[in-house]
């Protein structure tokens, strides 16, 4: 998994519960959940600064570290197992790396933060230069 992750751009802040990622676009948020859990045990409310999520055993609610689309934001349940949130960032510059997914909850230590960082300006880089030329 490690080198496909690496491969692939995703940089996991683990968490209790599971983990979160990001790109310059988007944060990802993986929930693990009991096997058999159906969409009904699930509750998740995105705002433009906040995020509240109920699934069986885990609740995340707070201010998010950065705002984000509300209107654009999603989640799945997956092989009914995992719950996977999607934000999608206002702030879609490449300097936007999030240090925590809410304000002072789930922060990556210093070395994933560092990964999340050089990730997003290895993106930056793409998207501004490698796919310019054909």
């Amino acid at each position: 998994m490690a080198n496909f992750d690496e491969k692939s751009g995703v940089v996991p802040c683990l968490t209790p519960w599971g983990c979160w990622y990001q790109t310059m676009d988007e944060v990802m948020v993986e929930i693990n959940v009991p096997d058999g859990t159906t969409s009904k045990a699930i509750k998740a409310t995105f705002g433009v600064n906040t995020l509240t999520c109920s699934v069986p055993g885990v609740d995340i609610k707070g201010e998010l570290y950065s705002r984000v689309v509300a209107d654009e934001c999603l989640w799945s349940l997956e092989d009914r197992k995992l719950v996977r949130l999607v934000l999608i960032k206002s702030n879609r510059q490449a300097d936007n790396c999030w240090k925590s997914l809410l304000k002072g909850q789930y922060e990556a230590d210093p070395l994933t933060f560092d990964r999340m960082e050089k990730k997003l300006t290895l993106q930056r880089f793409q998207y501004e230069y490698v796919d310019q030329f054909p």
